[in-house]
């Protein structure tokens, strides 16, 4: 980055502390992932320069040949990966792409779309009613059952009461497999479309350890990043099901990216999509993928019989755990910030009937696609597991006030005693020592 250190120095500090940052770390937010060499560099190639509105062999700027190429492989290393009929590659992101599908299909202040309820583990485009999706849709939200797994019964009784003309099935902090085929008889007994937001699982589904929703869904949506380990981007899907539902479903989904939300597509990033789809297409990416999922169910393992932490539904199918700290004592902001204290980073998350508020909910949401990356197995899972429980051993019985005004000057001394709890910077020196001997990307 000699040119970047030449030009703005302020800039090319921070980048060089956040690779520091990035390499000492346990990295173990869900959603988050190391991208590879070959996919940062095309992310950072000449296709930044390119405008390309419109697609390939009908854009409305000159000078798209490559662009248009470039497309083109993307769109068809997508088709081949997941096995699906169309592919528009051009979405921004995951939020754009879901909105994308409901201004194509659906009429707003009328029509009904069908999530998992954002505090139960959906996201914010499913419905939640601070998000666009609640401001211009209805919206029917639906829940986990005591368990913490998907009641299909009450989903089931719900749709037909309600008759959304779009359910969602995909989340944010579902630890189990999703059946895609239950959510399939549910969607055509109403006549609803079935929109797959494989956002969190991509990479498992492509690398083979999780079932697809290609057979069930009539368009899937998924982010390139996360367990893909693609930039930051997202494709949208029509499967064969879904054109047999409405044979102009491509074109009404292709015309809401263009020129309904978006203007010219990132091409750069087009580009490192396609590289991360070859990727992706390998058979070490298969590899990676079971390895996620051994890692996950491993850690769980440990983390509940030998520390006795209890998991939202028990345990995990996937790359990610939803953990209740109730039981623990412990709430899910003042763990979240003793673990990245300690180098291990997750995220505060709401569990299933929480009663804390959004911003100290009881949970925290971790998984292992990117130590994985990093090249840990199961054997270091046990080592992880240990030192997350000495970590929540520390912020046991910190009781937040019952008053709001109260609960932030709380918290903000918490950290200030975080900061410098002996504990932690002795599990953090430890944590920086042991991920040293596994190279990030």
């Amino acid at each position: 980055m000699k040119n970047v250190k030449k030009t703005d120095p302020e800039i090319y500090k921070l980048l060089v502390d956040e690779e520091a940052r990035e390499r000492d770390v346990l990295e173990m937010i869900p959603s988050e992932n190391y991208t590879s060499t070959a996919v940062r560099e095309t992310l950072s190639s000449v296709l930044t320069n390119k405008y390309s509105e419109g697609y390939p062999k009908k854009r409305y700027y000159q000078g798209n040949k490559i662009a248009d190429n470039v497309e083109i492989i993307a769109q068809e290393r997508a088709k081949k990966l997941f096995g699906v009929e169309h592919v528009n590659v051009q979405p921004y992101s995951g939020s754009p792409a879901n909105t994308a599908v409901y201004f194509a299909l659906l009429e707003p202040l009328k029509d009904k779309i069908m999530g998992l309820e954002l505090s139960f583990g959906g996201h914010l485009t499913h419905g939640a009613k601070v998000s666009f999706a609640g401001k211009y849709f209805k919206t029917v939200p639906y829940t986990l059952d005591k368990n913490g797994y998907l009641d299909f019964k009450q989903i089931e009784k719900l749709a037909i009461a309600q008759k959304p003309k779009i359910i969602v099935c995909g989340f944010t902090a579902y630890p189990r497999i999703v059946e895609f085929e239950k959510f399939a008889k549910i969607a055509n007994k109403i006549g609803a479309y079935l929109l797959a937001d494989i956002s969190h699982i991509a990479g498992l589904i492509a690398g083979g350890a999780h079932p697809s929703p290609v057979k069930y869904a009539h368009i899937i949506m998924t982010t390139t990043h996360k367990t893909l380990r693609g930039p930051r981007g997202a494709m949208l899907m029509i499967t064969q099901k879904g054109l047999e539902k409405d044979p102009e479903l491509a074109n009404k989904i292709d015309k809401a990216v263009f020129p309904g939300l978006q203007g010219g597509p990132h091409d750069n990033q087009t580009a490192a999509i396609a590289v991360a789809l070859l990727e992706a297409s390998k058979p070490e990416f298969r590899k990676y993928a079971k390895q996620v999922v051994a890692n996950t169910k491993v850690l769980a393992e440990q983390l509940t019989k030998k520390y006795g932490f209890s998991l939202v539904s028990g345990g995990t199918d996937n790359h990610l755990l939803l953990i209740d700290l109730t039981s623990k004592n412990a709430n899910g902001a003042i763990a979240a910030f003793a673990l990245e204290v300690a180098n291990i980073i997750v995220n505060k998350n709401a569990v299933p009937y929480d009663k804390m508020p959004p911003f100290y909910p009881s949970g925290i949401r971790l998984g292992t696609p990117a130590i994985t990356t990093r090249g840990l197995k199961e054997n270091d899972m046990k080592k992880v597991a240990e030192w997350i429980n000495e970590v929540i051993e520390e912020v046991a019985d910190k009781k937040l006030p019952s008053v709001k005004e109260e609960r932030s000057v709380y918290f903000k001394e918490v950290k200030k005693d975080l900061l410098k709890n002996k504990k932690l910077l002795k599990i953090q020196k430890e944590v920086r020592t042991f991920i040293s001997k596994f190279p990030m990307p």
